[in-house]
């Protein structure tokens, strides 16, 4: 599976689509963000939506997120509407907006 990495002195406007591949975000993208997996890091950001099976987040997100499986690890700040089948939160993430686990099966 191909990885695309937007890296941390890049930013993007506009819409990012990667039908079968992952997108990793170093550094900052306007607009929303479809992948199979979807990675913020620390230092990245996303102002937008985030549709993916799997959405990790270390960094900053600011829209909506619908997936499978979402990470907030401790880094995190998230003012987003959250719909996932799980949820996992580390202590000291930050999520501000409703949220919506739906469980498996």
């Amino acid at each position: 599976m191909a990885s695309s990495i937007i890296q941390s002195e890049l930013t993007i406007k506009g819409n990012i689509k990667s039908n079968e591949g992952n997108v990793e975000v170093k550094g900052n993208v306007l607009g929303d963000v479809t992948a199979t997996a979807v990675v913020i890091n620390s230092g990245g950001a996303i102002d937008g939506a985030v549709s993916a099976k799997t959405i990790v987040i270390e960094g900053k997100h600011k829209g909506s997120l619908n997936c499978d499986d979402v990470t907030f690890a401790s880094t995190s700040s998230v003012q987003a509407d959250v719909k996932a089948e799980t949820m996992t939160t580390e202590s000291g993430a930050k999520v501000l907006g409703k949220v919506e686990i739906t469980g498996t099966g």
